[in-house]
């Protein structure tokens, strides 16, 4: 299951990205455009906000596991739900708390 996690939060960088980037080599740094188009639609805006609730879920759920285990760096978690997304730090977390799993003694 471990490499799994690794392999979902390779396809959760680079998928988003290629469609960031697009956006970036079509229209520059935009925000202001950038924010219309994300707000376009009624359904654009559902998956928008669907995605900030589940960004805050990660950081928190990531903060909370990482004491909880004894894992350092939570930060960077937060970090890759903030320039990424949930996509790739959820099983970027997942992929570390495995690895956590592992090293306790049984």
């Amino acid at each position: 299951m471990k490499k799994f996690y690794l392999a979902l939060a390779v396809v959760g960088l680079v998928v988003p990205y290629y469609f960031f980037i697009s956006f970036l080599l079509e229209n520059g740094l935009n925000v202001g455009l950038l924010l219309a188009q994300l707000f376009a639609t009624n359904i654009s805006t559902f998956f928008a906000v669907d995605v900030v609730i589940t960004a805050v879920t990660v950081i928190l759920f990531a903060y909370q596991e990482t004491r909880r285990l004894s894992m350092s760096n939570w930060w960077v978690y937060a970090l890759a739900t903030l320039l990424v997304g949930p996509s790739f730090a959820l099983p970027l977390f997942l992929y570390a708390r495995h690895g956590r799993f592992e090293a306790i003694p049984k």
